[in-house]
């Protein structure tokens, strides 16, 4: 064999003095096999490091791979990245192996994304969806029994289950609070136009908290950013208008580090800042960022656990599962009003 070659089931069985589909046999356990040449077989396929094609031999029996595929917007997001550890936290004491890739929130690089995976017969499929995307074409395979779960937010065009945070809710919370401290000039830095569920979401509870308090909506302080530089810039704009904002509620933790850096550089460490979704070394930012903060790592687990329960036979109607927010103090969020409107 070839010293740069991968082993293939005809050199386990030449090693053995046996035939290919003696050693298929042992290795899928579908055949009669003695126990020496059982214990043959397994001895050659150490020594020789084999790895059977498990893609081929589902697709050739028809059966599910022992593979999770999951797509998610962003590889470089920390929040994804910790949802995506939970679910394989879960799976791996199933025996299962999880499959990721990036859309870029584009809804043909996610179609593409799921086209592979369902190729490969996948035993999963758990999607964040892309902003614009339409998920009809799955229905067929939710139909046959694939398990298919949303996570983060809600498909379209498919009744399926969906794993989501209290991103309303949240959001209120987080705007309330500053209400709390005495701000009423409240600017909101988030990605628009609503074309995102969590987007809606977290806008809709920035609004109903405002109604709540008796605040009229001022459309001037609500900034659109897609990324960080973006929300540095807006965040500029919002304090250079002439009734600037005492507080700013960032829509998720891109925005939030804009926020930051560009309160860091204007040297305006007055106003408060609130922000959805936690942020690395919030804590060590001064002052230390206050967040409404998810549970990605519950996120993950329930995404999982609902997809093993369908793959366990569960047929009961589709459902969402809620993940609450909580709302975490850590001093940028509790500058009073007063404080931002001295300097």
């Amino acid at each position: 064999m070839a010293a740069n070659r991968r082993p293939t089931l005809a050199d386990v069985a030449r090693e053995v003095g046996v035939s290919a589909k003696t050693v298929s046999r042992v290795l899928n356990e579908d055949g009669p096999a003695s126990a020496q040449t059982r214990e043959l077989v397994l001895t050659a396929v150490a020594k020789l490091g084999f790895q059977p094609n498990l893609m081929a031999r589902n697709i050739r029996v028809g059966g599910p791979d022992t593979t999770i595929g999951l797509v998610i917007p962003d590889l470089a997001n920390p929040f994804f990245g910790a949802v995506a550890r939970a679910i394989e936290d879960t799976v791996r004491e199933r025996g299962l192996t999880l499959l990721m890739g990036s859309s870029a929130d584009d809804p043909d690089r996610e179609r593409a994304l799921t086209d592979k995976f369902l190729a490969r017969r996948v035993s999963i499929l758990i999607v964040v969806p892309s902003v614009g995307a339409d998920h009809s074409h799955l229905k067929p395979h939710r139909m046959a029994g694939l398990p298919v779960i949303f996570l983060d937010r809600p498909g379209v065009g498919l009744s399926t289950d969906s794993i989501v945070s209290t991103n309303r809710a949240g959001a209120h919370a987080g705007i309330a609070h500053l209400v709390a401290q005495g701000h009423r000039r409240i600017g909101f830095v988030g990605d628009l136009p609503l074309k995102l569920y969590t987007r809606r979401e977290r806008l809709a509870g920035y609004r109903s908290a405002l109604e709540e308090a008796d605040i009229p909506l001022d459309r001037s302080l609500v900034a659109n950013a897609h990324d960080q530089q973006g929300a540095e810039t807006a965040t500029a704009q919002l304090l250079d208008l002439a009734d600037p904002p005492t507080a700013l509620f960032a829509g998720n933790n891109i925005m939030a580090l804009g926020i930051v850096a560009e309160l860091a550089r204007s040297k305006r460490k007055h106003v408060a800042v609130v922000a959805f979704d936690d942020v690395a070394l919030a804590e060590a930012l001064e002052p230390a960022l206050t967040v409404v903060a998810q549970d990605p790592e519950e996120l993950g687990r329930a995404a999982a656990a609902t997809a093993l329960s369908r793959l366990d036979g569960d047929r009961s109607r589709a459902r969402t599962i809620t993940v609450p927010t909580r709302l975490i103090l850590r001093g940028s969020g509790e500058q009073p009003a007063s404080a931002a409107q001295e300097t």
